[in-house]
């Protein structure tokens, strides 16, 4: 089912994904809205939950993970029991930045982040022995990030 949103809504969740430290009276000017009708209108987009939170962006680079990596993974089983011991036991690895079910040959496929060839070494061995039903790992090195986006095109 698809959000109705109005032209003033869309406008005010583009601002924000771009910078959410705007004030609320910034956001106002920019949408032709005041200060407390723009904080009526970001409160009601919270709580629909099209809002879902406020983070800063950190560069990994400059805070020494200088290497990212796609790793495909396959389990021994898909059943409930095995996805589910998995998938709590991934949350639990810091690198591992994300973690998608996949559709197609590989079962979840992760994106993880290493400060060298070491700490990846550590990290992989870490993944193939500690987490449930693997049966394989095929590791993906990114060269160079062509384009990354939080946001969504609303």
């Amino acid at each position: 089912m698809e959000v109705q949103l109005d032209t003033i809504d869309r406008k005010l969740l583009r601002l924000v994904q771009e910078d959410s430290r705007r004030s609320v009276q910034e956001l106002g000017e920019a949408v032709g809205l005041s200060a407390s009708a723009c904080h009526r209108r970001l409160r009601g987009l919270e709580e629909r939950r099209l809002i879902t939170g406020y983070r800063a962006t950190l560069d990994a680079v400059a805070l020494g993970f200088t290497m990212q990596f796609f790793i495909e993974v396959g389990l021994t089983s898909q059943s409930e029991t095995v996805l589910d011991a998995f998938e709590a036991a991934v949350k639990e690895i810091p690198e591992v930045l994300e973690c998608h079910l996949m559709a197609g040959q590989s079962d979840y496929l992760l994106r993880v982040i290493c400060r060298d060839h070491e700490e990846f070494e550590r990290l992989h061995r870490r993944l193939a022995a500690r987490l449930p039903g693997v049966a394989r790992l095929h590791s993906n090195m990114s060269i160079r990030e062509v384009k990354a986006r939080t946001g969504l095109p609303v």
